[in-house]
């Protein structure tokens, strides 16, 4: 997905309005198992519960105020978007296994896959990793693409180093060195909980971002970063509200 531009570019402040309201609401109705959409009111008591004013989110008339009009439609757009577009893409292992046969086919692909982390019989490719790299190896056509890099992003100038981000990725076009964009996948095929490595792979997502972000903001520098990732039982059964947190580090 792409991110909505109506959001892009909002100020630190009304990001950490979305995360203080959603933390204090809940992100998801336990009933439904659907993301809540809060109304204008409850935009205003749940800045009320954390002792925080309310003032900026309504008129003086109680009607909603362009801030509260932005911070409302953020929340919908939000829910719209993971309950009726990505929930609906989100596989179990078995539908991603027999995605990835079907690339693998099609493609005729002759390039070394991934394997998963998994013992015995769960020893199988990486399903969503191997995708991703038959597709853009795919569709590259003369152009070089790191599939696997082994080293940490870096950006140079003038032959001498100007970044290097923190951590190793996934995935580099054209090159691990001054790429263009840069991606991350994230499986979980064969958890059966929301473990802590999940948690921090979100982070470290968030990390990747936030060290482009500076990269773009003082040396004007845009490497377009992606995160790609699946598995239905552990995003959507148990880690929803860590969706709408990328969801939010999408726009930020």
């Amino acid at each position: 997905m792409k991110p909505n531009q109506r959001f892009v570019g909002q100020d630190k402040a009304f990001w950490a309005h979305v995360r203080s309201i959603s933390q204090e609401l809940g992100y998801t109705d336990r009933k439904t198992r659907r993301i809540k959409v809060p109304t204008h009111q409850e935009l205003s008591e749940s800045l009320l519960r954390l002792s925080l004013s309310s003032a900026h989110v309504k008129n003086k008339d109680g009607t909603p105020s362009a801030f509260g009009e932005t911070l409302h439609a953020y929340f919908a757009y939000r829910a719209e978007l993971l309950n009726d577009k990505i929930r609906p893409l989100l596989m179990n292992v078995t539908q991603a296994e027999e995605l990835f046969n079907a690339v693998k086919k099609e493609t005729r692909s002759t390039i070394a896959m991934t394997m998963n982390k998994q013992k015995g019989a769960k020893k199988k490719p990486a399903f969503l990793t191997g995708i991703v790299s038959m597709l853009i190896d795919a569709n590259r056509q003369e152009c070089s693409c790191d599939l696997d890099p082994r080293q940490l992003t870096s950006v140079t100038r003038n032959g001498l180093p100007l970044r290097t981000l923190a951590r190793r990725l996934d995935g580099a076009f054209p090159s691990i060195v001054n790429p263009v964009a840069v991606w991350e996948v994230k499986e979980y095929y064969h958890t059966k909980t929301f473990g802590s490595r999940v948690a921090d792979g979100v982070y470290e997502t968030l990390m990747d971002g936030m060290e482009l972000e500076e990269l773009r903001a003082n040396e004007n520098i845009h490497i377009r970063h992606y995160l790609i990732l699946d598995d239905e039982f552990t995003w959507w059964q148990c880690g929803r509200s860590y969706l709408c947190r990328i969801i939010d580090m999408l726009h930020m």
